[in-house]
């Protein structure tokens, strides 16, 4: 089979270290009947350690070319292919269609660096259906993800995935470990989809709009960055300061300024 070329286009840089592979075969851990849904296959560095480790596995990808591969490499009793973009995949459904098996989706996958930050947000919605995700990603969006109030890093995404997850930097991964190199330091995070009894948001579109509208401008006042949605009376009952800025109100300032407004 000819050697396959990697596409910028689809963001692709293929993981060659085999410890690092191992690694994060190790931290999923997939039991023999899991349900494993791996991101991005590529040239199956992640995808035959997986699949020897459970029973069936299903892959999303958008490469024609590489799905050609897969089909030649996996039978169909071994791999089910969902052949398109992740951006677009409805990870529900697929758990909705393996029924009791498939109500915990386990979802891994080096997730191309050019799409990281919308695909999570996108992820993000079928919390419900999965049981944890484990994914490789530029450094420095893991450092976003993970980043404590009142950090340059803490944003818009590290609001709204802490909301939804306890996440966990597990692995530092350098650019010499894929093929090409990327430009940049990489890392693992696992994330872990918290308890219903934990999400006290009442509206969550509301809240959505209230994080990514207070990180509009980040260097503005939350005073001004939400002027029209929380007057200063409304600041004033929350307790916030009107003159803080985004990067400085936790997790739970978002959720309760949210339910205020409900």
């Amino acid at each position: 089979m000819s050697k396959h070329i990697a596409r910028k286009r689809f963001g692709q840089n293929f993981l060659i270290d085999q410890q690092v592979i191992a690694d994060i075969v190790n931290a999923v851990a997939p039991q023999r009947g899991d349900c494993v849904v791996e991101i991005g296959p590529g040239l199956g560095a992640l995808t035959d350690p997986l699949a020897r480790r459970v029973d069936h596995l299903h892959v999303v990808e958008i490469d024609r070319d590489i799905i050609a591969r897969l089909r030649k490499r996996y039978a169909p009793e071994k791999l089910t292919i969902h052949e398109g973009d992740a951006l677009a995949f409805d990870f529900g459904a697929l758990a909705g269609e393996l029924g009791e098996s498939g109500a915990a989706l386990h979802i891994v996958g080096n997730l191309p660096y050019n799409i990281s930050t919308p695909l999570l947000f996108h992820l993000a919605d079928f919390a419900e259906s999965v049981r944890d995700m484990h994914f490789m990603l530029q450094k420095e969006v893991v450092e976003r993800m993970v980043a404590e109030p009142g950090r340059n890093d803490f944003g818009r995404l590290s609001v709204m995935l802490q909301y939804r997850f306890v996440m966990d930097w597990l692995i530092d991964v350098p650019p010499e470990s894929f093929e090409p190199a990327p430009k940049v330091d990489s890392a693992v995070v696992r994330l872990i989809p918290r308890p219903a009894a934990e999400l006290t948001v009442r509206d969550e579109a509301k809240f959505a709009a209230i994080v990514a509208a207070a990180f509009g401008q980040r260097r503005k006042m939350l005073r001004n960055n939400l002027k029209g949605l929380l007057d200063d009376a409304g600041f004033a009952e929350l307790g916030i300061s009107p003159t803080a800025r985004a990067e400085e109100l936790a997790v739970n300032d978002y959720i309760r300024i949210a339910n205020y407004l409900k």
